[in-house]
C-alpha cells in the first residue's frame, strides 16, 4: 500500500490484471501540513485546534528538498484518526510517498518550473476567503480561533502553496502530451480477465433546456414601490436597517441577520450590486439597485483595508401565476418546434436556455457531479429526473416540467433522452469512452511510475536509520 492520493479518474483495481496495477499519484494533496490545513480551514467553526508542533529533525533528504519527522507523524497521526486500524508500519508507506513527492518538487526545480507569487496569492486569498465567509467575514474571530492574523497564516502556509503548484506543473508538463490510440485501448481491454470486467449498471445520457418565468411590468413597479417606501422609512428614522431587513429581505442568506453580509472583497456579487456597495461611505445607503435577483438597498457598515462589510435588504418582483403559464407555453412550443425539425434541441438550448446553468456550455447536456462525465445511473438520478425520463426512447422529448433552480426560483424544464444502455459487462463497443479513459490514465500512471522509478535512481536520497526496517525505500546511501 501507498499512500497516495489518486488522480480525478482512479483505474480500478478490479478492472486491471496484476500485471497491469500500478500506483497513480496526485500531486493536488502533496504535504500534510497543508492537507491539514485545508481540512481545518474548511470545517465548521467549531472545530478544535491543533495542538502543539512535534520536535523536528530532518529524516530523509531528497536531492536539496527535506522530508521533516514531523511531515511523517502528522499524516500518520491523520490516518489513524480516519483509520484506527492502521499499523506504526505504514509510516514507511508514508515516508515513500513523500520522497516520491519530493522527487517532483527537485526535479521541477532543475527544470527551471516557475510558479508566480500572483499564482500563489491568489491560491492563498481563495482558501482563505472561504474560511471567512464560514465566520461571516470576521477577521478578529478568525485570529481568535486560529491564534494567527490571516496575512500570518498566509505566510505559514505559502511555501506548501508554493510547492504544491510547484508539484502540479510538473507533472501537468510530464502528463499533457500523453495521448492513447484506439488500437492502445483495444490492447489494454484485451488484457483484463474476462471475470474482472466490470458489470455496468443501465446508464443514461440526458440534455435540458430550462427557462425561467420573468415577472410582469405591474409586479416589477409594485416590488420598486415597496422597497422605496422601506428605504424612506429608513431615512426618516422611522425604523432601522436592520429590523426593516430582518421583516421585509428575502435574501434568505441575510435576511435573519438583519441583511448582514459580513466582510466580502470584490468578486463576491454579481457587478451591479457590487459597484454601488464599493462606492458607498460608512454608515451611507444607495439608492435602490437592480440585479439579476431584484431589487436591493444597501448600507455599508465597515472597511477592513480591501474587505468591506455591509447589508442589504431585497425585495423581489412577485411571479405571478399569469407569468407561470405564459413561461410554460413558451416552452412547449419550443418543444413542438424541435420535433417538427424546425429548430434543433442545440439550437434551442442556445437561443433559449438559461445561460448560467452549466448544460448551457455544454449543449444542453446535462454532466454528472459524481462523475464529471454526461452519464447518470438511474440512482444518480433525483427521482423528478428520473421518472420524467423512465418512458422515453433515445431521443424523444419528455413534457414540460416544473423545476426549481439551484437557487430555490421556479423554472421550466423541457428534457431529452439522448442515449441509454441495458445493464451489461463492460466491452468495447458500447463502453469504448469510458474504456478510453481508463486506459488513457493507466497509460499515465504507467509512464509517471517509471519516470519516478528512474528520478530516484538519478537523484541523491539519502533517508535516517530510524527507518532502515522499511523494506521499499530506495536510498542512495
Amino acid at each position: 500500500m501507498r499512500f497516495l492520493i489518486k488522480t480525478s479518474v482512479p483505474v480500478p483495481l478490479k478492472f486491471m490484471s496484476n500485471s497491469t496495477k500500478i500506483i497513480i499519484v496526485d500531486i493536488k494533496k502533496i504535504f500534510l501540513s497543508f492537507i491539514l490545513f485545508v481540512i481545518i480551514i474548511t470545517q465548521p467553526v467549531s472545530g478544535q485546534k491543533i495542538s502543539g508542533l512535534l520536535v523536528d529533525k530532518v529524516v530523509a533528504k531528497v536531492g536539496s528538498e527535506f522530508i521533516l519527522l514531523s511531515e511523517i507523524e502528522e499524516e500518520y497521526s491523520y490516518a489513524k484518526a480516519q483509520d484506527p486500524s492502521l499499523p506504526e508500519s505504514i509510516k514507511c508507506d508514508i515516508l515513500a510517498s513523500i520522497i516520491d513527492q519530493k522527487v517532483i518538487i527537485y526535479q521541477a526545480k532543475l527544470d527551471s518550473i516557475e510558479v508566480g507569487e500572483d499564482e500563489v496569492e491568489s491560491q492563498l486569498n481563495f482558501r482563505f476567503d472561504a474560511v471567512l465567509r464560514q465566520m461571516n467575514g470576521d477577521e478578529q474571530f478568525f485570529k481568535e480561533y486560529y491564534g494567527a492574523t490571516i496575512q500570518e497564516m498566509k505566510e505559514r502556509y505559502r511555501d506548501d502553496q508554493k510547492q504544491k503548484l510547484l508539484a502540479e506543473k510538473m507533472q501537468y508538463d510530464l502528463m499533457s502530451n500523453i495521448e492513447i490510440t484506439p488500437k492502445e485501448v483495444e490492447t489494454f481491454f484485451n488484457t483484463i480477465p474476462v471475470d474482472s470486467l466490470p458489470y455496468f449498471k443501465s446508464d443514461m445520457e440526458i440534455s435540458e433546456i430550462v427557462i425561467k418565468p420573468e415577472p410582469n411590468a405591474t409586479e416589477i413597479k409594485k416590488a420598486f414601490q415597496k422597497l422605496s417606501d422601506i428605504r424612506t422609512k429608513i431615512l426618516k428614522g422611522e425604523e432601522t436597517f436592520e429590523k426593516m431587513a430582518i421583516k421585509y429581505s428575502q435574501d434568505p442568506g441575510s435576511g435573519a441577520r438583519g441583511g448582514d453580509l459580513g466582510f466580502a472583497k470584490r468578486g463576491n456579487y454579481v457587478p451591479e450590486f457590487e459597484a454601488a456597495m464599493f462606492s458607498l461611505q460608512k454608515n451611507e445607503m444607495s439608492e435602490i439597485v437592480e440585479t439579476e435577483y431584484g431589487f436591493h438597498i444597501i448600507e455599508m457598515l465597515e472597511r477592513r483595508g480591501n474587505s468591506i462589510r455591509a447589508r442589504h435588504i431585497l425585495v423581489k418582483p412577485e411571479i405571478t401565476q399569469r407569468d407561470l403559464d405564459s413561461t410554460k407555453n413558451v416552452l412547449k412550443g419550443i418543444k413542438e418546434n424541435i420535433e417538427n425539425d424546425s429548430i434543433t434541441f442545440e439550437q434551442a438550448v442556445k437561443d433559449y436556455s438559461l445561460d448560467d446553468l452549466p448544460s448551457y456550455s455544454n449543449s444542453g447536456r446535462v454532466k454528472n457531479p459524481a462523475t464529471n462525465s454526461t452519464f447518470f445511473a438511474a440512482d444518480d438520478l433525483d427521482a423528478n429526473t428520473y421518472f420524467t425520463v423512465f418512458d422515453l426512447k433515445p431521443g424523444q422529448l419528455s413534457t414540460v416540467q416544473d423545476y426549481n433552480l439551484p437557487t430555490g426560483e421556479k423554472a421550466f424544464r423541457l428534457v431529452k433522452l439522448v442515449s441509454i444502455s441495458k445493464p451489461h459487462r463492460a466491452n468495447l463497443k458500447e463502453d469504448y469512452n469510458k474504456i478510453a479513459t481508463i486506459a488513457k490514465e493507466n497509460k499515465k500512471g504507467e509512464y509517471f511510475s517509471k519516470w519516478i522509478s528512474q528520478k530516484r535512481k538519478e537523484i541523491y536520497i539519502k533517508v535516517d536509520d530510524m527507518y532502515s526496517d522499511c523494506p521499499d525505500l530506495l536510498s542512495n546511501q
